[in-house]
């Protein structure tokens, strides 16, 4: 039996002239979080509406829990939950009437349905708002609703579109520990969009970086930061009772040193860059009886790792990808609604 539960081969989505898939391929293993990240118009929730069978490829091809998502998109549909960018729950219901309408779209008997739902807002401890009407939760209460109403068919996958986006900083802690807890303790296999290079460091296995369409980059976070290893920054702190100009000087010049900071008339801070910055300070400084004070390195992030790649920060770039059009059920939801 595959131990893979996601596999993309050449994912297109075009829109007329516009590309906003371009041709993405990677996998995802049973029980994984595999994230996928990058700025917002980086074709991140284009892909997963084609994962999950709401938008057909233009080209290439995908399967989801084994089956393939153009040919056999009902049983991909019963294998899978979705959590969209936009929250698919009715406000003039109920939390548990929002569950139960849903579970009934799966054809789950109500004695099954009842136990399920009851399990469930234990799970993200919601039993005592349960019967409050979901235009009386907090966004935060929300969004812990709306994901366990992709539990409800209790997948395999669960699709999770920009789950923390809008939320304050405790509900996003909230949510991602949900996440943690999902894959945990249910072994479900989690594919994450995200533009928060936190959240991907703290929450996957596995990370896809999109840019333009394009996934650039494919590796677990630990990988993709030693790639650029080479660019680890160490701050020192050194004390020199003799420092002077020449000595500045001295240190300035070197290739690894990206700044110098004189913090009193006898203490400097450097920044250095590079694995041999260490050794190539302390060569020019020991001869000046310069002692180190502090030595601090700071490792590579996401981010650093997105600059590296991509020349540009993930703040700086937004596709201009057209809006498609969906319409249905709150969020645009519609059951066996596919865009073409």
């Amino acid at each position: 039996m595959s131990d893979v539960a996601i596999k993309a081969t050449n994912l297109t989505k075009k829109f007329g002239d516009f590309t906003a898939v371009d041709h993405v391929s990677f996998e995802v293993n049973k029980g994984e979080i595999f994230g996928l990240l990058g700025p917002n118009g980086a074709g991140k929730s284009t892909a997963i509406r084609m994962l999950s069978t709401l938008s057909v490829p233009t080209e290439g091809a995908a399967t989801v829990a084994g089956f393939d998502v153009q040919k056999e998109d009902g049983k991909v549909r019963e294998h899978i939950g979705l959590v969209s960018e936009k929250m698919i729950m009715y406000d003039e219901l109920t939390a548990r009437e929002n569950l139960t309408l849903f579970g009934k779209l799966y054809d789950i008997p109500r004695d099954v349905l009842s136990k399920r739902i009851g399990k469930l807002l234990s799970f993200v401890r919601m039993e005592q708002w349960a019967d409050h009407r979901i235009d009386t939760y907090s966004t935060g209460m929300k969004q812990r609703i709306n994901v366990i109403r992709a539990l409800v068919n209790q997948p395999e996958i669960l699709f999770l579109d920009e789950p923390t986006l809008g939320l304050d900083p405790q509900s996003t802690a909230e949510i991602r520990e949900l996440v943690r807890r999902i894959n945990i303790e249910d072994r479900t296999t989690i594919i994450l969009t995200t533009h928060m290079m936190t959240e991907a460091d703290m929450l996957c296995d596995k990370i896809g970086i999109m840019d333009h369409g394009k996934i650039v980059a494919l590796d677990t976070s630990a990988s993709l930061k030693r790639s650029i290893s080479g660019n680890d920054t160490t701050l020192f702190e050194f004390e020199i009772s003799n420092l002077d100009t020449s000595i500045l000087s001295s240190v300035k010049a070197l290739a690894s040193v990206s700044s110098v900071v004189q913090a009193d008339p006898t203490r400097i801070k450097v920044s250095s860059v590079g694995n041999d910055s260490f050794d190539t300070l302390i060569d020019v400084l020991r001869k000046n009886g310069a002692q180190i004070r502090t030595v601090k390195n700071l490792e590579p992030t996401l981010e650093d790792v997105f600059l590296h790649i991509t020349g540009h920060e993930v703040r700086d770039t937004v596709a201009k990808a057209p809006a498609p059009v969906h319409r249905g059920g709150p969020g645009g939801w519609r059951p066996n609604r596919r865009v073409r």
